[in-house]
Formats: structure tokens, sequence, C-alpha cells
């Protein structure tokens, strides 16, 4: 039965509404006759075949659609009868015109997804049509593979996402073309990511100028197995200050003399850095033993550096925090006080009201906001502190509103707890740094763990025993840490044009007191015997400078003598001639430079910078304070300054092929830092 407009059926009106405005043909030559006196009125749209065909008068009154990929013709009109579209929809989306599976890898349903009532849904979707204007994307196994691969990176889902129904069915709605991925292919496209990003990594640091300054962070596993995480720390051409992370090395024996020492043995062979290596930091506690294991990789790969003083035994964020430990532990009773009345107004939302009226109504003006800490991070629990504290004259009344509480803390446990704070800031204010997206320089903790070291002999002195005791554990601490480092971190205060020496004296006449010009000597000494050694040590010749003899060699056979006379091993005796006629001029050097007036010291100041601008002034004096300043405080990670407790792999990553961890690890930092300038240098991704 015809409806009112002469059409059998709803699908024949649908089909008519597509073949609406065929690119070549006007409105007119469309119109079609129909038994009605008034013509259908045309919707101002293309269906999306028009894409791919085209229509061709072939005799009087018959048209056909002709395939503009295979040229295959098709039915279309005849008279006033129209074929519709269903037909040349199912040419392109079912896969039977051949040119399009070749030039689009078998992407042949673009256009309809088929209902699968296993993936569940209460009806079929809908069809899907792209607007005239949207782009026609071929589906590429490939690049999902490798997007899938980066994903699981950068985010750090499992690998067997890939498997899990709930991802299938999900990728299956996306794209039902799409091969499902085992546990094993996915590896592989990780370990491939990998390996790309690997290698660009390696060019990129094949023309770093200066020497690499290394951290080593010792995880542990459910496995007893020990995960080394090694990070890369350097000044590129340019100036700028890199943290990357090189190697997560699997050691069965953590606590053997020889774990750390493998590790970085096998990180230098793996990215070339032998001869490069000029500091060391790690957290993991050591034997004599294995101290005298690691000092080898300083000296004989790098002759001469300070006879291996710039082995740095202690992390300064592990240091403040095992400091903070002791804080909190000397305070433990009155923690649990504030943490139980903290935790009683923010588990119900009655309470919250109830605490916040309180306060505005004493009017009270603290801006901080009471929340529970995380006991494995010191700062949160700093933090909890110090907002209760404020809000300590709200806590106090809290009962005249609420009868139910009963947790209010004396004054005298208000008082201790103010004093908890007093030690926990300086910690506080010091880790933060570490923290932020800029790298800090080594030049910010001379300050900071001076600072600390004079604030706890004042606080020794105090007649509080719960302070002076406290006070003296802390500083225990705090002196085998400046005993370890302060000659390195006072050769970094000297390259900061500000301070120089005249900081370091300031500095160890309040700490050492009459036996201060004996320290100050002997960072003098150190800087100038560290100044020495650069100006003995050859440079080598860079990669791009190095090509460059080697292909003017090649070029010109005749003049092969001179190649080798200027090679590294031409003029070994005209370098040691050179240096030790030109010792005292090179010397000067750095005498002149800290005989200079220092710079205004303003707050917001890029010493590596300053440096740059200068390395035509003090040629060699620059190439030392470039390496100097990259040396890094602290082994851990930002996110993982704070933590009271050692690092350990999670369960899932610990079952895995180290291989597997390793490409999982370092690939996410390369990643990570993919959209940043440091990164766009290292890394380009492929598709």
């Amino acid at each position: 039965m015809k409806n009112p407009a002469g059409f059998t059926s709803m699908t024949e009106m649908t089909e008519i509404a597509d073949m609406e405005t065929i690119p070549g043909e006007s409105n007119n030559q469309l119109a079609l006759t129909t038994p009605e006196a008034h013509p259908i009125k045309r919707r101002k749209k293309k269906s999306m075949v028009w894409e791919y065909f085209t229509i061709e008068n072939v005799s009087a009154g018959c048209r056909r659609a002709y395939c503009k990929r295979c040229k295959q013709s098709f039915a279309y009109s005849t008279g006033s009868k129209v074929a519709g579209t269903s037909h040349l929809k199912r040419h392109i989306a079912k896969g039977t015109c051949r040119a399009l599976l070749r030039g689009q890898g078998q992407d042949n349903n673009q256009f309809i997804t088929p209902y699968n009532p296993k993936m569940g849904g209460s009806e079929p979707p809908k069809r899907r049509y792209r607007s005239p204007s949207s782009p026609f994307i071929p589906f590429d196994q490939d690049r999902c593979r490798h997007e899938i691969a980066r994903m699981i990176i950068m985010h750090e889902y499992p690998l067997h996402i890939v498997e899990h129904p709930g991802f299938i069915a999900f990728v299956q709605s996306l794209q039902p073309q799409f091969d499902k991925m085992s546990f094993n292919t996915v590896q592989g496209d990780c370990v491939a990511t990998y390996l790309r990003e690997k290698q660009s990594l390696m060019k990129f640091i094949e023309g770093i100028p200066g020497r690499f300054c290394l951290t080593l962070d010792m995880w542990s596993s459910n496995q007893t197995l020990g995960y080394v995480f090694i990070t890369g720390h350097f000044v590129d051409s340019d100036w700028k200050l890199h943290r990357q992370v090189f190697n997560v090395v699997m050691e069965p024996y953590p606590d053997s003399h020889s774990a750390l020492s493998h590790a970085i043995a096998a990180c230098l062979s793996d990215w070339s850095l032998e001869g490069k290596l000029f500091s060391l930091t790690f957290n993991h506690p050591l034997s004599e033993a294995g101290l005298e294991n690691l000092r080898p990789l300083l000296c004989v790969k790098n002759p001469l550096i300070l006879n291996g003083q710039l082995l740095i035994r202690n992390c300064i964020a592990r240091t403040m925090s095992s400091m903070a430990k002791d804080v909190l532990g000397a305070g433990q009773e009155i923690i649990k006080k504030i943490r139980d009345s903290v935790k009683y107004v923010k588990m119900s939302e009655s309470h919250d009201d109830k605490f916040i009226q309180v306060k505005n109504q004493l009017q009270v003006p603290s801006e901080k906001s009471l929340f529970l800490d995380n006991q494995t991070r010191w700062n949160t629990t700093y933090q909890m502190l110090a907002a209760a504290s404020e809000l300590k004259e709200v806590f106090d009344c809290l009962d005249t509103y609420d009868p139910d509480y009963k947790l209010a803390p004396s004054m005298e446990d208000w008082k201790l707890a103010e004093t908890l704070c007093s030690f926990l800031k300086p910690l506080f204010d010091a880790a933060s740094i570490l923290t932020t997206t800029t790298l800090p320089t080594i030049i910010t903790f001379f300050y900071e763990v001076w600072k600390i070291h004079v604030d706890l002999g004042r606080s020794i002195t105090s007649e509080d025993p719960f302070i002076s005791n406290l006070a003296k554990s802390m500083q225990e601490k705090i002196d085998k840490y400046w005993k370890d480092c302060s000659l390195v971190l006072a050769m970094a205060v000297v390259m900061d044009p500000r301070f120089k020496m005249k900081l370091v004296e300031f500095s160890f006449t309040k700490i050492y007191s009459e036996d201060a010009p004996t320290y100050i000597k002997t960072v003098d000494d150190g800087i100038h015997e560290l100044f020495l050694e650069y100006v003995a040590l050859p440079l080598p010749l860079t990669p791009t400078y190095a090509e460059e003899v080697n292909g003017a060699n090649n070029g010109k056979t005749n003049e092969s003598h001179y190649g080798n006379l200027l090679s590294d091993h031409g003029l070994t005796d005209f370098d040691v001639y050179i240096m030790e006629t030109n010792s005292q001029q090179m010397k000067s050097e750095l005498d002149q430079y800290l005989e200079e007036s220092l710079l205004p010291r303003v707050q917001e100041f890029d010493v590596v910078g300053w440096w740059k601008l200068n390395k035509m002034k003090y040629p060699t004096l620059s190439k030392m304070a470039r390496d100097i300043l990259s040396i890094p405080v602290s082994a851990a990670a930002p996110e993982s300054i704070f933590d009271i407790t050692d690092k350990q792999l999670d369960e899932y990553r610990s079952s895995l092929r180290p291989e597997t961890v390793e490409a999982l690890i370092c690939a996410k930092d390369w990643l990570h830092f993919g959209s940043s300038d440091v990164s766009n240098a290292l890394v380009k991704m492929e598709f």
C-alpha cells in the first residue's frame, strides 16, 4: 500500500532523501515526477556516498552511478523509478570495492557498525553518517597498537589490560576491525617504543659537551630483589639542565657489596659514558667495602677528579626524611590526639559544618583547611599539625556546640604540637624545593643545610629537655651529611658570582668558630685542585667536529700525515708542554674570577645562564662550573621526596621480566617530558 506521497515504504523515502544534491547535477535535473500535484521539498545536504560515486546519463531517461575508485557502474534511475543508495553504500562499506580495499588496507567498514549482541546493549547502534566536511580517515592497525603501547607506558596500566573483556568490548565498539592483542604482543610493542625513544636519547647525549652526574635510588620488591633506578643529570650545549632516567637494573642481591657498582658499570657501558662520569649520589646504605667498589668508577674512568671525593653517599631528601621521622616519633602521642580530632571533624558532614560554624563565630583568621595525613609521607603530617594548630581555638570551643566531641587536646598538647611544627618547617621548606618542576641547583642546598645546622645548634642549648634532646638527635644526622657533602656544596657556592668564597667564609665561621680557617682552606684548595685538573684534561672532539675531520682526511689522502699528527695521540708531548708553560696563566683564570667583585644578590638569578654568557671570558672555568652545577643533591624522584618508607616495586611489576620493567619505567620518563623544550630535542615519535 502506497503512502500519500506515492512511495511504497519509508525505506524508499529515506533513500530518495540520500540522493539530494548530487555533485554536478542541478536541483531541476533531479526533480522527480510524482502523482501528486505538489513536489517533495528536498533537504540541502548530501549523502556520504556521493563522495565515492558520480552520476552519468547512459541513454534517454536512464542514468547509472559510477564508483570513482573501481569505475564499476550501478543502477540509479530509469524514467521515474529510482534505485536508491543502499546498494551504493554496500559497495563501499562491505568491502566489495577492490580499489578501496587496496588503498585503505582492508578498511571496509567505516560507515556502519554491525550490532553484536555479545557486546551487550538494549538495541543495535544507529547508522553513523559523516558530514560532508569531515575527512575520511582510514583505519591503521599498526598505529592503534603504537598508541595503546604509549597509553600503557604513560599511565602505568597493566599489560594485561588488552586481554580484559571490558577493554576488548570498548575497543570493538569504536572499531570492529581492530584485532585483539595478547599480553606478549603489547609487551613487544612497549619494548619497541622504549627502544625507539632510547635511540633518540642516545643520539642527543652523544653531543653533550660536559660530564654526567648519576643518582642511584634502590627499590625493593616482594621477591627480595632490588631495582636500582639510575638517573642522569647533565647540562646540554645550550646550557640547560636535564634530568633523565637512564636505567632500571635488577640486582638479585641488593645488600651485597657489589650491587651498586655492578649497576653503575652496566649503565656506563649501555650509554657509552666511560670517562664522562663526574659524580655519584645515592641513598642506599653501603659498607666500606661497597664504597671501595664505587670509588674506582670515578677514579679510573675519570682520572684526577678529586681522588673520588665526588662520591656523595648521602641523599639530602633521605636525610631530611630521617630527621622528620625523629620529630614524628618524639611527638607520636600528641600527633595521634590531633589526628583523632581531625578525623572526628572530617569523617562526618554534620561535624564539619559545626566546626565551620564555630570558626566563623570565633572569627578565626586562618585560611587553612583540615585534612587527614598520609602517614607514609611526613609533609602531610606536618601540614595537618600546622593547620590544626592555627585552628586550636575552634577545637577548644567545639564541645560547647557538639556535646559528642570529647577529644579536645589540652593547652600543653597544642604547645607541643607547635614545637613539633617549628622543627618540621625548615625541613619542609627545604624539601619542597626538590619537588618543583624546575631543576634546583646544588647552590640552594648549601644555604638550606647550613641554616638547619645553625638552628639545631641553638635548639640544643634550650632548657627544655624535650627540645634539647630532639635537636641533638637531628643534629647527628645533619652533621653526618655536612661532613660528607660540605666540600661539594661549598664548591658549588663558589661557582655562584653572587657569593664566591665570601659565603663559604661567612657560613663556616658560624659553624666552626676558631677552626673555620682550616675548613675554608680545604674548600679553596679543592676548588683550585679541580680547576688544575680541568686544565690538564685534554678536551675531546665533539662527534660533529670529528666527522668533519674524518671527512676531510678521507678526501685528502696526501694529507694523511697531518691527520695523524692532529689525532688524540699525535701531540701528547705538545699537550704536556702547553700545560706546563700555561699552568700559571690558566690558574689565574680562576683567581681573576674570585678577585672580581660580587654581583648584586637578586633572588631570581640564573647561575647556569650567567656562565653561558661568560664562557668566552672563562673558557676553562665555565666548563668546570657547568659540571659542578649539574651535581644533584637528591637521588629520590620528586614525587618521593617526602616518603618515610623505602620504595617498593608493586606486585604486578615485580612479576614482569626485568627488561620489561626497565622499558616501562624509562619510556614513561622520556615520554612524560615529550612536550617540554628539553625532550623535544631528545625524542621524536615515529608514525
